[in-house]
């Protein structure tokens, strides 16, 4: 299983915050086809060989995927798009 994690520092209000990991999960689940739901102030995400969690803090958003044995070949792929949306969305906001 290959594991995918990536911290995003923000300077974002704890509202602003959930809107944009709820911009970033709309985006990974339209792509990867991705059920998403909010515990508290983490997001949990799943498909088929796929699943994870969003959690926000305070000054950061850490993301945790764990891939099954096929996507793990996409490891590098995915975890650079991920970074890249989750950069855009909370350094920018």
């Amino acid at each position: 299983m290959a594991d995918i994690s990536i911290v995003q520092a923000h300077s974002l209000t704890p509202e602003r915050a959930r809107a944009a990991a709820q911009e970033v999960a709309d985006k990974i689940a339209r792509e990867y086809g991705l059920a998403c739901k909010w515990e508290g102030d983490v997001l949990r995400f799943e498909r088929s060989g796929v699943h994870g969690a969003l959690t926000l803090g305070a000054q950061q958003a850490a993301m945790e995927i764990n891939l099954g044995f096929l996507m793990g070949a996409f490891a590098p792929s995915i975890r650079a798009k991920v970074a890249e949306k989750m950069q855009k969305v909370f350094a920018a906001a």
